[in-house]
């Protein structure tokens, strides 16, 4: 179920099915790069203005899944317009700087960014520019990222099948939601 926060700020509410915490697991599959699978935590926030804040850390995984060591991070802002216009300023630690441009599909939690900007520094490894596909599936979020460079065409590289997190407080808030229980646990079902 999609909750639209009373703080959220009124042109945000297309995105709120974005919002909390996710975690899961993906694949990395890149030419030049190791293929593995990965684990991801992604955060999707609002503080009251007209953006949502974005967080995300991928770690490599044993054959067991057990994180290795970190893969990628990034974090950046998320608008969206009265057109369902998406723009995303994101930052990542491999020293890229991308503004991405998109859509919220009509009638579907799904969104599809390009890359319209990219700097980079000259640390940074080759990269030319991206799409990205975010969709809210059966209460899940998921995601396929597709990556170009002077030598590769576009392709995919990354996608991530994620599940929303939930915090200790949000189960305490749900417990208060619930009042009154009978002591025994029996007669709530009776």
């Amino acid at each position: 179920m999609i909750e639209i926060p009373s703080d959220l700020h009124p042109d945000l509410v297309p995105l709120a099915f974005l919002l909390g915490n996710w975690a899961g697991a993906g694949v990395s599959d890149f030419p030049g790069a190791e293929q593995c699978n990965f684990g991801q935590e992604v955060s999707f926030s609002h503080d009251g203005r007209d953006f949502l804040e974005y967080a995300s850390h991928t770690w490599v995984l044993d054959s067991e899944g057990k994180k290795v060591r970190p893969l990628e991070s990034e974090s950046g802002y998320w608008r969206i317009d009265k057109d369902r216009k998406v723009e995303v300023v994101m930052s990542r630690d491999q020293g890229v700087i991308e503004i991405w441009y998109g859509e919220l599909a009509d009638k579907k939690p799904q969104i599809d960014l390009v890359t319209d900007a990219v700097a980079r520094t000259a640390a940074s490894g080759p990269y030319s520019g991206g799409k990205r596909l975010y969709g809210y599936v059966k209460s899940d979020l998921m995601w396929v990222g597709e990556k170009a460079t002077p030598e590769v065409e576009l392709r995919p590289y990354m996608s991530a099948h994620l599940k929303k997190v939930v915090t200790p407080e949000e189960v305490e808030a749900m417990a208060k939601s619930l009042g009154d229980l009978p002591d025994d646990g029996i007669a709530f079902f009776k």
